[in-house]
C-alpha cells in the first residue's frame, strides 16, 4: 500500500510540475510568436505609448503623443544622409519653434536679455543628450529649420531612430540629430 501511495504521490507531483511549467511557458511562447510574426503590432504598441515631454523654465509644460504631433502644422524637410552615400531623405514633422511657442518659451521680440542665456537640453531614450541655445530654435532670430520628425520618406521612423527624431538641417554634421527623441527641457541660466 505504501508503494502505491508513494507511486501515486510521485506521479501527481510530476504531473503538477509539468502543468505548472506549461502555464509559465505557454504565455511567453505566444508573446514571442506574436512579436516575430507581427513586429508592426509590437511597434504600434510602443508608438501608442511614446510621448515627447517639453518641460523646464516655461509657463506651459507639454506632454505630446504621436497623435498630438500629427495634428500640428506639418513641415517637410529634405536632407542628405551622410551614412548612406548622401542619399536624399524626406523627413516630416513639426517645427521645434512651433512646439516651443505652444509651451510659452520666449520668442520673437522676447528674445533678448535673459532669454539669450537660455538653452534647450534635448534627450533621447538611450540617454544621448545635446544642447541648443533657445535663439537657435527661434525662427525670428535665425532660420534653423529644426523639426521634430515622425516620418521618413512617408513612413513612420524605424525603431532604431524613432518614433521621434530631432532633425537639424543646417548643422554640417548630424551629431545633434537626436534619434529616439524623448524630452526637450528649456533652461534659463541663472544671473
Amino acid at each position: 500500500m505504501r508503494h502505491l501511495t508513494a507511486h501515486f504521490a510521485g506521479n501527481f507531483a510530476r504531473h503538477f510540475r509539468d502543468r505548472f511549467r506549461l502555464h509559465l511557458i505557454v504565455p511567453f511562447a505566444f508573446l514571442l510568436l506574436a512579436a516575430i510574426n507581427c513586429p508592426s503590432a509590437l511597434a504600434q504598441a510602443t508608438d501608442a505609448s511614446a510621448r515627447l515631454a517639453i518641460t523646464g523654465d516655461i509657463p506651459k509644460p507639454l506632454s505630446l503623443s504621436l497623435d498630438d504631433l500629427k495634428h500640428q502644422p506639418r513641415v517637410a524637410l529634405k536632407a542628405n544622409n551622410e551614412h548612406q552615400d548622401n542619399k536624399e531623405e524626406v523627413y516630416e514633422g513639426v517645427s521645434l519653434a512651433v512646439l516651443l511657442k505652444q509651451a510659452g518659451a520666449p520668442q520673437g521680440s522676447q528674445m533678448k536679455g535673459p532669454a539669450l542665456a537660455t538653452y534647450i537640453l534635448v534627450e533621447a531614450a538611450d540617454g544621448y543628450r545635446v544642447l541648443f541655445s533657445l535663439a537657435e530654435a527661434d525662427s525670428d532670430f535665425q532660420d534653423s529649420g529644426i523639426i521634430v520628425a515622425d516620418t521618413l520618406n512617408g513612413a513612420p521612423l524605424a525603431d532604431k531612430i524613432g518614433p521621434l527624431r530631432l532633425v537639424v538641417p543646417h548643422d554640417s554634421r548630424p551629431a545633434r540629430w537626436v534619434r529616439m527623441l524623448q524630452s526637450i527641457k528649456v533652461v534659463t541660466v541663472p544671473q
